[in-house]
């Protein structure tokens, strides 16, 4: 499991909004609470930890992004987002400003 986590690190990058727009726009975006690790996450996701994710989802600290938040993000492109593929889904976590 450590190698996969250094795996997904590897692939953990910055990202502005416009790029992960046409992500969004499929449905696969989901937002990662800044109190979680969004390596955390992806591997929890990706080793399919059913009982980690829910929990996540059921306190909503997982969850696509809501109305309010898409609104203020196609306000302001150049919001940066921590970002992180995990088929199918794209993990994304805001960057303090």
């Amino acid at each position: 499991m450590q190698d996969f986590r250094a795996e997904l690190a590897e692939s953990l990058d910055e990202a502005e909004w416009d790029w992960l727009m046409p992500h969004a726009k499929r449905d696969v975006v989901l937002v990662v609470h800044q109190e979680l690790d969004l390596l955390d996450v992806g591997v929890a996701i990706a080793s399919d930890d059913v009982l980690s994710v829910q929990h996540w989802i059921n306190t909503q600290q997982l969850h696509k992004p809501f109305p309010d938040q898409l609104a203020d993000w196609n306000n302001d492109q150049t919001k940066r987002f921590q970002a992180l593929i995990v088929q199918p889904y794209v993990l994304v976590q805001e960057s303090a400003a």
